[in-house]
């Protein structure tokens, strides 16, 4: 069910947000020299490797000129780049991601593998399911740029204090996932976006606990 769900609902935001699409498209090309997507490659399911994509938001080959996490004011980060990170729009192409099968809508979010080995064992847990756009991690740290903007080694506080974290919500997710559970991460993604004011402890509590009721129905 929920891959049928994650294909039809991808393939209608596609359709839905096409002249958006386009409109991005056309405003990259216009403000800065470069191709119209970033891709990286990321870890999916079964540690399986692939090319996740989003709208470009820093400058061409911005990932060889400094570290693979974004903090604070990055300097490598557009102009127009700051609106489609601040708004999630940058997101959007990952729906092809979704459609090919290597991503979800609501899952654990892909790491790079650099930081995927250095907790391997953590995430064979993780890893079971397939990586996702939204998840309980991404809700929480929805400003991750500007924490990690505020500390003196932002790649030590990712890798030592918010990557575990992260980890620990994607095992979570894992054992109580159900439909039920998407929809809420889904609808609580929603309010962010629109700045509309909801507890992420208290929704996700409920979510994991809904879950698990549901999962004991017969």
């Amino acid at each position: 069910m929920k891959r049928r769900f994650d294909i039809v609902a991808a393939a209608l935001g596609i359709i839905v947000l096409s002249p958006l699409w386009l409109a991005v498209a056309l405003l990259i090309k216009l403000t800065s020299p470069g191709p119209i997507f970033f891709r990286q490659e990321r870890v999916g399911r079964h540690f399986l490797r692939f090319q996740i994509y989003k709208f470009r938001t820093m400058v061409h080959e911005a990932d060889r000129r400094g570290r693979p996490i974004t903090v604070g004011a990055d300097p490598r980060v557009t102009s127009l780049g700051r609106f489609l990170r601040a708004s999630k729009i940058d997101e959007f192409p990952q729906l092809l991601n979704v459609l090919k099968g290597e991503m979800s809508l609501v899952g654990p979010r892909p790491e790079v593998p650099l930081y995927v080995e250095l907790y391997r064992q953590n995430y064979e847990e993780v890893l079971q399911m397939r990586p996702g756009i939204t998840d309980l991690a991404s809700i929480r740290y929805r400003h991750e740029a500007e924490l990690l903007g505020a500390s003196a080694d932002p790649e030590i506080e990712y890798v030592m204090h918010l990557l575990p974290i992260k980890i620990r919500l994607g095992k979570e997710y894992a054992r109580r996932s159900s439909f039920w559970l998407d929809l809420v991460i889904l609808w609580r993604t929603f309010l962010v976006l629109f700045h509309i004011k909801a507890s992420p402890r208290r929704i996700s509590r409920r979510a994991m606990v809904r879950g698990t009721e549901l999962r004991k129905c017969p």
